[in-house]
């Protein structure tokens, strides 16, 4: 009984959940790519989304996300990748490391101008990002939304009222805590009724309720 209690632990030990991972590429977008079949999120790298958008220097607003993923998916699309794994994110794909004819894809990408480096999670492609930068290749020719703050205002659910404008948020650890339009941690702070989370419509309102001021 102990054996099979030890068996069914290490069948569910994330160690073998993170395997790694080889196999034919199927490029999803620039930055999500099936890998034999596994869907694979590259690590330390962010790419626009296939709906998003970029402006250049003249105004002129182009698809700069699915003009990253088309790039990449002509380089890479069909190509051997050998992926290190070292995690899973929220959404199960397995976030790693992978090369192709032994090539860093992830450097690859953002050396090339249709990548960020994700200084989030990693510097390890922050001097590929600035030398791109430098010789204005890519993405770099435009002004661009970052890609994770695409991402954050299309879950942030609706303002309900436009004059409504200031994040009443909650913090784990229970504080009171409002945002106004133009702070550092606005746009990222979503809003949660359910949590007793709300909107305020001046700093008056919400101090009254309880809620102080962001530092930043």
């Amino acid at each position: 009984m102990l054996r099979f209690c030890l068996a069914v632990l290490l069948s569910l030990s994330p160690l073998t959940a993170l395997a790694d991972v080889s196999g034919a590429v199927r490029v999803i977008d620039a930055d999500t790519w099936d890998v034999g079949g596994t869907r694979v999120r590259l690590f330390g790298i962010d790419a626009p989304e296939r709906d998003q958008t970029c402006t250049r220097p003249s105004g002129e607003v182009w698809e700069c996300g699915l003009w990253s993923s088309a790039q990449t998916r002509a380089e890479f699309d069909g190509a051997w990748a050998q992926c290190e794994a070292l995690d899973r994110d929220r959404y199960g794909r397995v976030v790693a490391r992978c090369a192709v004819r032994g090539r860093d894809v992830a450097r690859v990408l953002v050396q090339s101008g249709w990548a960020y480096a994700y200084r989030r999670y990693s510097m390890d492609y922050d001097l590929d990002e600035k030398g791109a930068a430098v010789r204005g290749v890519g993405l770099h020719g435009s002004s661009a939304q970052a890609p994770a703050e695409f991402r954050a205002e299309r879950r942030a659910p609706e303002t309900p009222d436009r004059t409504c404008a200031i994040k009443g948020n909650i913090s784990a650890s229970g504080k009171r805590i409002y945002h106004m339009p133009g702070q550092e941690h606005y746009r990222q702070t979503q809003i949660n009724p359910a949590k007793g989370e709300r909107w305020f419509c001046s700093e008056a309102q919400a101090q009254a309720a309880g809620w102080r001021r962001a530092r930043r």
